[in-house]
């Protein structure tokens, strides 16, 4: 008999973790055919094997006719075998199977096997009379031993992790699972995951080898191709490329699964449209340095123009062919233009539909296709037979319609929210989303939804206090919030906020209410360990403050989770009059409060904590509240201090007489009487007893004035200054300085005053 051609996996004195497999396949006679003694042994043997019916163990496989097919099966089965009692069993079905296709198993081909194996343990008891219980798991194993199948997939109802316990061994699949339910449980996945550790085993035997380290970028992608019908596997492949990662291995960055068919979606979207316009739109697509989702808004109008292009002037197909009289038609059909005008899909729209479109959107499309020329222009794609900045400017009836509008919410519904916010539990967490297998009760139980309690009020209060852009909070690194000395204070210290780069300058630092650092302090305290994730903006592997499980919250967790929950909370709708509560609109509500306080920030100094490049920018996010207004429109006293009229008298007969020497226009100053013809220039008009000019009410001269016929009586606008204001509204202190400013000035008759 020929020895056993097996060799250890665990060599003295190695690795424990290395692996080497443990049958030299090599060494076996791998011929396909039967020889003529085989064949004469297997028909007598198995027969008389079946019409005995006798015990299993007086099986063939001790005859050295055998010998050649029986080796390979007993030197598999002693490493899969263990304890299950079955290898006898197997061995008949295997030489059975031979004996019937006068061949052996090197020569089967995966539905060979499938035909032997069965769809599941009943089926393979229900076609083989030899079979009672156990044997297909030990039949696959052998299989797979002996390499005559690598694709497990072919197998139904097979249990990828016991099939990998017979291969590998227990010890080293346990000390590799090991490996994945440590590193998930400590990025917040919750215990072990049964079709998660299956997906393991899966990788280990497409791979041959159970350590993780030594899986290739090409198995994981075959692996990842195979899973992508199963939603709960596609899931989880997320969890899998992470462990990897951290592993060493570089594999494709997951991606969901996707059920929609974004080849008909292109198809459609450049139907209608001349193929050297959709080249060209593609080719800047790819060439452009904007941001990914601007050049998709952005490809999306140029191809629009296309579809205008096409039904409007169909021998135009190209941009080179564009003109100055084509683009002033292009300029005005936007200017006309209505929802769902030369789009490829109408669905959604609703009632939109049909009515002209905004401003802003005119100005969108015009400088899309702005862009577009111009950018194709100075890289040399088309000749310059026109400017396109001008050709294709925004007309000024348009840009009238755009100016600040901020959407600020409503005090009172803004308070609620803060209060929601502030208040947040476990009750009002809500379940979005919850790893495949796990009790979705005891989660709810257990933590409250699927994000911690700590990391979802730390977000809250971070978008209620922060004012920052949805980007920028989802963003945020660990350890953005620290205390610093607060300038021109003794040992006072204030809350700091360190903003990653945003989308219209770099990274900044701002001051923030000592309840968001608490927040921020209390979430990063019992934030599990998350791996380095790449931040798209700045292309540096950071440690995102807001991850969990291993993924940062996407851009739109605020406005399709978080804040639809505190309006639930909070008691209030998600939309009010101006639109739905969003993200951004926090911000302005922020924003608009704090240029309308008590103590207000300057434009400027909001713009800063804004973070915006310019304060014309910031004046778009300001409402003045009408209670700031009025109170301001009252305290500018506008008719007490713009409006002050006096009295003033002609005197006719002085004027027809022309009599120079005579005064002619008199002031009614309430007490008295003013004859200076410049008295609206006085400088001593709060003091004007002692001057020549004044003539007292109570004097004869007065009366004799008053009582003249030829007297006309007019009103004059006489400005005051702030400190003529100030006397005038009572300021004793504001009387004492003009009294001493005016000791050296001359009075109208050119006489100094004196002191009292």
């Amino acid at each position: 008999m020929k020895a056993p051609c097996i060799q250890s996996s665990r060599p003295p004195g190695s690795d424990a973790r290395r692996w080497v497999w443990p049958l030299r396949i090599e060494d076996y006679d791998r011929s396909i055919s039967l020889t003529v003694a085989e064949q004469r042994t297997l028909a007598r043997e198995l027969s008389e094997t079946k019409e005995t019916k006798r015990n299993a163990r007086a099986a063939p496989g001790h005859l050295p006719e055998l010998q050649r097919l029986v080796t390979p099966i007993n030197d598999a089965l002693a490493m899969v075998d263990g304890n299950c009692g079955c290898s006898d069993r197997v061995r008949l079905i295997l030489l059975d199977h031979c004996a019937r296709q006068n061949r052996t198993f090197w020569g089967w081909d995966s539905a060979g096997w499938r035909e032997v194996i069965g769809t599941s343990q009943r089926s393979l008891v229900s076609t083989n009379s030899m079979a009672s219980g156990g044997e297909r798991e030990a039949l696959i194993a052998v299989a797979y031993l002996l390499q005559c199948i690598n694709d497990t997939s072919c197998f139904k109802g097979l249990k990828r992790l016991a099939l990998a316990e017979l291969v590998f061994g227990k010890e080293q699949v346990a000390a590799t699972l090991k490996r994945v339910t440590d590193t998930v449980e400590t990025w917040g996945y919750r215990g072990p995951n049964k079709q998660l550790m299956s997906m393991v085993a899966e990788l280990l035997l497409m791979n041959g080898r159970p350590e993780l380290e030594s899986l290739t970028a090409e198995v994981v992608k075959e692996a990842r191709n195979r899973w992508c019908d199963s939603v709960a596997r596609s899931a989880l492949y997320f969890q899998l490329t992470r462990v990897l990662t951290a592993s060493g291995l570089v594999v494709d960055e997951p991606k969901v699964r996707d059920t929609v068919d974004r080849e008909f979606i292109h198809a459609a979207g450049i139907a209608n449209i001349a193929s050297e316009w959709v080249v060209m739109a593609e080719q800047w697509n790819a060439t452009s340095t904007l941001t990914a989702r601007s050049r998709r808004q952005f490809r999306s109008m140029i191809l629009k123009a296309g579809r205008w292009m096409r039904d409007q002037h169909p021998e135009t197909t190209r941009a080179d062919q564009w003109t100055r009289e084509l683009a002033a038609e292009y300029v005005g059909a936007v200017d006309r233009m209505r929802v769902g005008d030369y789009v490829w899909k109408t669905a959604g729209l609703g009632d939109k539909f049909g009515k002209p479109i905004s401003a802003r959107t005119k100005t969108a499309l015009l400088g899309s296709i702005r862009c577009f020329f111009v950018d194709a222009q100075e890289w040399e794609w088309i000749p310059r037979r026109f400017d396109p900045s001008r050709a294709f400017a925004t007309p000024r009836s348009v840009k009238s319609l755009i100016g600040p509008a901020p959407r600020a919410i409503a005090d009172d519904l803004w308070a609620k929210l803060l209060w929601a916010g502030l208040n947040l539990t476990f009750s009002d967490l809500s379940l979005h989303g919850s790893t495949a297998g796990d009790d979705l009760q005891a989660i709810r139980r257990s933590t409250g939804g699927y994000y911690p309690l700590e990391m979802m009020q730390a977000l809250s209060i971070v978008w209620l206090f922060t004012g920052l852009r949805s980007d920028e909070i989802v963003r945020l690194r660990t350890g953005c919030a620290r205390k610093e000395p607060l300038a021109g204070s003794l040992g006072e210290r204030c809350w700091m906020l360190d903003v990653p780069v945003h989308k219209t300058g770099t990274a900044f630092t701002k001051p923030i209410d000592a309840v968001v650092g608490e927040a921020i302090l209390a979430w990063e305290k019992v934030r599990p360990v998350q791996p380095f994730a790449l931040d798209i903006k700045t292309g540096e592997q950071v440690a995102f403050l807001f991850s969990y499980r291993a993924k940062r919250i996407p851009h739109d967790y605020l406005n399709r989770r978080l804040i639809p929950m505190l309006c639930r909370k909070a008691g209030i709708p998600a939309a009010d009059a101006r639109g739905q509560i969003s993200s951004h609109r926090a911000r302005s509500t922020i924003a608009s409060q704090l240029f309308n306080a008590k103590e207000p920030m300057t434009l400027f100094e909001l713009q800063a904590w804004l973070g915006h490049r310019s304060p014309v920018t910031t004046q778009h996010y300001v409402a003045f509240t009408p209670t700031k207004l009025a109170k301001a429109y009252s305290e500018a006293q506008y008719f007490q201090r713009n409006l002050r009229m006096m009295e003033v008298l002609i005197d006719r007969q002085v004027i027809d007489e022309r009599s120079i020497d005579q005064p002619w226009r008199y002031y009614d100053l309430g007490h008295g009487l003013c004859s200076y013809e410049f008295f609206d220039r006085c400088p001593h008009r709060m003091a004007c007893a002692r001057c020549n000019f004044y003539v007292p009410k109570e004097s004869t001269q007065a009366e004799l004035i008053a009582s003249k016929t030829g007297m006309i009586r007019m009103l004059q606008e006489i400005p005051l200054t702030d400190e003529e204001r100030d006397a005038i509204e009572g300021d004793q202190k504001a009387v004492d300085r003009l009294l001493q400013r005016l000791e050296s000035t001359p009075t109208p008759d050119g006489l100094l005053r004196k002191k009292r």
